[in-house]
């Protein structure tokens, strides 16, 4: 009911802030010969954005109404978030049968990321899908079909491009032919159709490299926006870069054969960096780390702890704090809870990991790993596969045997007890 709710009431009754009506009007440009990078930069409207192979991909979207074309988007982005929601749920050896799909898929949407999405009608639902793809197809080692598809994603909106980092740490350098090859493909096909491409690189592209002071939950936005001395941002921007590193290397260096582990954590790790560090992160981003928080489940799981679930709060609730009594406060948790939320998620990956260093070297067992064998032993999500592959036994009803003349015996002993199946 939540997700009927989210699709056909708020989604269809719409917001003041409408993201797609500039993806439509500039799709409707495209497919009549009209300059499509028109956007004026000095209003704070949604502007189109997407590159001119962006613009080939998502044009089909103009050849109906605009209303209809709007339902028919939501319902696309409703689609790829159930199919992601799917594909996630396996990713961890979870089933459609599990306590944990009812439990995901209500969190899914109960959180901001997904109202707002649907809401705003924006893309972010076909991101996700492509991301829980992308992974799949990585771990499976299908390389170049997980390039594709991360290519595909980047040529719309580049939000996982940081993800390309991932393949390169695990040496599967064939995904780098695809993510590349596949949006410059697309944009050499779209770039002579469309009559004013070049304004992207003089004017969109140059826009996109600004930090702008409005809906913007990036440090440097924040900074903007407070008026923030440069000093002071560019060093919270590096402080925060350092203990990114940090946490990537130990990462690489002691986690790199547990894959589910370190594709989701480090995802993780990129994607929220790559929010708080680079010129615009906005709220409804954060979609793209539902594999990280569902990594919970993990045994070595740097979730398992209420800072990080804290942090969760701040940029997936949907609750509101602006306040009529306490106006200042109200405004300023409103506005820096997502910022404060993607960093403190950081903060404590890196003290998780940090503190499992300097315990295994204290214990002088950094050679065998950071987990301890208490954590390499307690049971995760991981295991649940083996034990729905195993054949489940049954029980039969077994004949008695035949009588047999009885031999003597010494002492009668103790009749064993047979384990049940499983026990």
């Amino acid at each position: 009911m939540t997700v009927l709710n989210r699709v056909f009431i708020k989604a269809v009754n719409g917001f003041i802030t409408d993201d797609y009506r500039p993806v439509y009007n500039a799709s409707l440009a495209f497919l009549n010969g009209l300059p499509v990078y028109t956007a004026n930069f000095d209003s704070v409207d949604p502007h189109y954005l997407y590159p001119p192979g962006g613009t080939l991909i998502i044009a089909p979207i103009a050849l109906i109404d605009p209303e209809k074309s709007r339902w028919c988007f939501i319902l696309l982005n409703a689609v790829a978030i159930l199919l992601a929601w799917y594909l996630l749920l396996r990713l961890f050896n979870y089933t459609l049968k599990s306590v944990a799909a009812p439990a995901l898929l209500l969190a899914m949407f109960m959180s901001e990321t997904v109202i707002n999405t649907l809401v705003f009608t924006n893309v972010n639902g076909c991101i996700l899908l492509a991301e829980m793809v992308f992974l799949h197809l990585l771990l499976r080692r299908r390389d170049l079909w997980a390039g594709a598809v991360l290519g595909f994603s980047i040529t719309v909106k580049p939000t996982l491009a940081p993800l390309i980092l991932i393949p390169l740490a695990r040496r599967q350098w064939k995904v780098l032919i695809t993510a590349i090859a596949v949006p410059a493909a697309l944009n050499a096909i779209a770039w002579p159709l469309i009559v004013d491409a070049d304004d992207f690189l003089d004017r969109t592209l140059p826009y996109l490299m600004e930090t702008r002071d409005y809906f913007n939950s990036s440090i440097m936005g924040n900074a903007a926006y407070y008026g923030l001395p440069d000093w002071l941002a560019w060093g919270m921007r590096i402080g925060v870069g350092v203990l990114v590193a940090i946490s990537l290397w130990l990462l690489y260096r002691y986690y790199r054969e547990d894959e589910l582990f370190f594709v989701t954590t480090a995802s993780g790790v990129l994607l929220t960096a790559s929010f708080v560090l680079l010129s615009l992160g906005q709220m409804y981003y954060s979609m793209t780390l539902f594999p990280f928080l569902m990594s919970v489940v993990l045994r070595n799981s740097v979730l398992r702890n209420w800072p990080a679930w804290l942090a969760v709060f701040g940029f997936m609730s949907y609750d509101k704090w602006l306040s009529d009594r306490w106006q200042d406060v109200g405004r300023n948790l409103e506005y820096l809870r997502i910022t404060f939320g993607w960093t403190l998620l950081l903060i404590v990956v890196f003290c998780v990991l940090g503190d499992r260093y300097l315990a295994a070297r204290r214990e002088g067992r950094l050679d065998r790993g950071l987990d301890q064998d208490w954590m390499r032993a307690a049971p995760d999500a991981r295991d649940s596969a083996a034990a729905e592959d195993a054949p489940v036994a049954e029980t039969f009803d077994v004949p008695p045997a035949a009588p047999v003349a009885p031999s003597p015996a010494p002492e009668p002993e103790l009749a064993k007890v047979t384990p049940r199946a499983g026990g």
